[in-house]
């Protein structure tokens, strides 16, 4: 049985407004418009750019100030081929 790598975002560009091009570690770009993403209480504070923009890149994904993060599969699911 094959063993499959879990998939991580390995890099991070932040472009405009709420994209981003994120690189994951199975080679693929993709950009990211998190603005439709950005619901529910601990999201909605995020719609402040000021608040977006405060972001870091983990071992796995990326994580906001407060907290909030996507699974990498997730985003990769919600992005288009960059």
């Amino acid at each position: 049985m094959e063993e499959q790598e879990l998939l991580r975002v390995v890099d991070v560009e932040y472009l405009h407004d709420y994209v981003m091009k994120l690189e994951f570690s199975n080679g693929e770009h993709r950009l990211v418009d998190f603005k439709p993403l950005m619901t529910g209480k601990t999201r909605e504070p995020l719609l402040e750019m000021n608040n977006f923009i405060q972001f870091a890149l983990t071992d796995w994904t990326l994580e906001w100030y407060n907290g909030v993060d996507f699974a990498p599969e997730f985003l990769y699911e919600h992005g288009v081929a960059a």
